[in-house]
């Protein structure tokens, strides 16, 4: 059973040292499936005899589908609930890897491909609400303990799939997908319980379109969705350009690239955790804007020693402080924006993860119409995503530097 705690916050039968990591887990089932296949990319394509260029295809049809899911599904969690969702998601995301598992074309693996995604994204897109539940006015907080528990899938899925691969067969993928996200499935059923799932008084009546009216029309969310959606841009750009800049620009092995890879992850890690510690004194506003002066400076360093062509010691240096302050950005982005609705939390959650995966599909077509050769065109990019944050915070004003309520 639940209870209520003062400052809004709601304290679950199960245990948060249990309860976070369940959410994580569910939420880490996005990167775990885009990035754990990596490595078995030119093996899939041998099994249907095709060329990698059409398997490299499934990963834009996984993205086009969680988008249109979280469309669909976030207001549908607004109106009956997050749990039918959260157990559609996982048990559909189950039975469509193991699908995939046993695809023997690669139209059917991508038809399943886009249906994965569509039908996974009813789970994730719940998460964020139940951690709003759970947290309140400190949902910042929650969130950022989410996102450090969630950065160890990006980092240990391509060492996962590689590893898997060693076996011998790219299916074991997909069957480890499928096992993982039926043990959450069980887990969900026997120990997710919260008041929201049973409380019906804010739960939202209206319709499907005027839910998503009701987000784009309340006072001071665009900022931070436009915020947001350029930390995302950010984000996606490092993560289509550092193989080629870390690699190809500055001739590192391999190895290398794949430690300071880790390194980034690390610092994202470092700074949600070190959110999660301050953000409840100083509120995610200030927190917002010191992290973006930060990513600022940062960012216009990098494009300055690459300009000069300075030694690459100094862009792996720069990179690490500049990752951390997107982390606290687009935590800190996320959670005011959630805090604005009551009734409309799913739909928030859809339109926030629809924004970012879209800019995020639109990186590496960016990215190849500026090649030079260089790392320029990244560190570019990256400085005037930062500097379009800033442009948001100023319209924002003046609530930026207000003292979060109490």
């Amino acid at each position: 059973m639940t209870t209520s705690t003062p400052g809004n916050r709601i304290s679950p039968a199960l245990p948060l040292y249990l309860l976070l990591p369940m959410l994580s887990a569910i939420m880490a089932i996005t990167p775990l499936t885009i990035d754990m296949y990596l490595p078995a990319m030119s093996v899939i394509a041998d099994s249907f005899h095709t060329n990698v260029t059409q398997v490299q295809q499934s990963l834009s049809v996984y993205l086009a589908g969680y988008s249109v899911g979280m469309l669909t599904f976030g207001p549908l969690a607004d109106r009956i609930g997050r749990r039918p969702l959260v157990l559609l998601g996982l048990a559909g995301f189950a039975i469509t890897t193991l699908g995939l598992a046993l695809s023997t074309s690669l139209t059917t693996f991508m038809v399943l491909r886009f249906v994965q995604a569509f039908l996974g994204s009813a789970a994730t897109v719940v998460v964020p609400g139940y951690v709003k539940e759970i947290y309140g006015e400190n949902t910042a907080k929650g969130m950022s303990y989410v996102s450090l528990i969630m950065m160890i899938a990006p980092l240990a899925a391509p060492t996962i799939g590689s590893i898997i691969l060693g076996l011998g067969y790219w299916q074991l993928i997909f069957y480890l997908l499928c096992s993982y996200a039926a043990l959450l499935l069980l887990l969900v059923v026997f120990k997710l319980r919260m008041p929201s799932d049973h409380d019906t008084t804010e739960r939202s009546k209206k319709s499907f379109l005027k839910n998503y009216g009701v987000v784009f029309s309340t006072a001071g969310v665009k900022p931070y969705l436009g915020s947001g959606l350029l930390c995302a841009f950010a984000f996606f750009s490092y993560l289509t350009a550092s193989p080629f800049v870390y690699m190809e620009v500055f001739q590192l092995s391999q190895h290398t690239f794949a430690l300071l890879f880790g390194l980034n992850v690390g610092a994202l890690a470092m700074a949600n955790l070190l959110n999660s510690r301050i953000v409840v004194k100083h509120g995610s506003r200030k927190m917002l804007a010191l992290a973006t002066v930060s990513a600022t400076l940062f960012s216009a360093a990098l494009l300055l020693v690459n300009l000069l062509a300075l030694d690459y010691h100094f862009t792996i240096v720069l990179l690490v402080p500049l990752m951390a302050s997107l982390g606290i950005m687009s935590v800190n982005c996320d959670a005011i924006v959630l805090m604005k609705f009551k009734q409309e939390t799913g739909t928030a959650t859809a339109v926030i993860g629809t924004l970012r995966f879209g800019i995020g599909a639109l990186a590496g077509p960016i990215l190849a119409f500026f090649y030079t050769g260089t790392a320029m065109p990244f560190c570019l990019l990256m400085f005037l995503a930062v500097t379009g944050v800033g442009i948001c915070q100023i319209f924002a004003f003046p609530g930026t530097w207000r003292p979060a309520a109490r």
